[in-house]
């Protein structure tokens, strides 16, 4: 009986992944966009730099396994392109966030994306890049929450569940 309700109520295994993706990311970048320079610039040692830097660095990652999977190439920014704002980054986990929302579930398990890994170009399979979307975005996010914390500002909850409780209600 739960497998019939789940199907019929649309919570496909990758469609919800990267759904949940998507919606955490939108919730923590609202937050983070209501910070000052000051908190936009704090850090805690053992995460990836400040909190902007890790957001900038989840957005342009997303941005890159996104297009990489449509294109089979790797997004290049272009040169001298501004220092991007919290908004222009809103901007583009929500189109990369859409986008792998679409894409994920047409990727075939075993077909191949290259990639220059250390040096080298290499056959990834695509599924290897869809667990590192879903990864790499939680440890980061999760980075983020702490140093959230470390300032006094309660993070969202941005867990399966608080997620559940927000599309099921």
């Amino acid at each position: 009986m739960t497998e019939n309700k789940n199907h019929q109520t649309g919570y496909e295994t990758i469609d919800t992944l990267f759904r949940h993706n998507l919606w955490a990311n939108t919730l923590l970048f609202e937050q983070c966009a209501q910070l000052s320079e000051e908190q936009l610039n704090a850090t805690v040692i053992g995460t990836y730099g400040s909190i902007f830097d890790t957001l900038e660095h989840i957005a342009n990652a997303e941005r890159s396994y996104w297009h990489r999977l449509k294109t089979g190439q790797p997004f290049r920014k272009p040169e001298g392109s501004p220092k991007p704002t919290v908004a222009v980054l809103q901007e583009s986990i929500q189109t990369s966030g859409a986008g792998l929302v679409e894409i994920a579930p047409t990727i075939q398990p075993l077909d191949g994306v290259e990639v220059n890994w250390e040096g080298t170009p290499r056959s990834v399979p695509g599924a290897v890049i869809l667990t590192q979307v879903i990864n790499h975005a939680t440890e980061h996010r999760a980075q983020i929450m702490v140093m959230l914390t470390q300032l006094g500002i309660q993070p969202q909850e941005l867990d399966s569940w608080a997620y559940f409780d927000e599309v099921d209600s």
